[in-house]
């Protein structure tokens, strides 16, 4: 598993890449599909999840929709058309900042 502030710099660009894949998905539904994408090692937490999803929702970036489950009101997130740029800036920016960390800590790409 890695740590949390690895994740908690990702978690953003984690959640708009998985949302963007999806129509729409639920909290607890994110943490379980990025803990079985990893095998277990990244594992959200709703007490990161949760306030970021809350942060996003404010800046337009995902929207909301309530439905009853059963006898449970269960809240879905989607990416907005703004979240879909965002979602496509962040993960060019990951991918740009992961090539520079490899050159600065001399990391060879693994073949797999």
């Amino acid at each position: 598993m890695y740590s949390s502030e690895l994740i908690k710099g990702t978690l953003k660009t984690i959640v708009l890449k998985l949302l963007s894949k999806q129509e729409k998905m639920y909290g607890y539904e994110m943490t379980q599909h990025v803990k079985e994408l990893t095998g277990g090692k990244i594992q959200l937490t709703e007490g990161a999840l949760y306030p970021t999803l809350h942060a996003m929702e404010k800046q337009g970036i995902l929207s909301t929709e309530v439905e009853n489950v059963g006898n449970r009101i269960r809240k879905y997130y989607r990416v907005t058309p703004t979240g879909r740029q965002v979602a496509e800036n962040k993960v060019n920016e990951f991918s740009a900042f992961m090539e520079t960390m490899m050159v600065l800590l001399d990391i060879q790409p693994k073949m797999g």
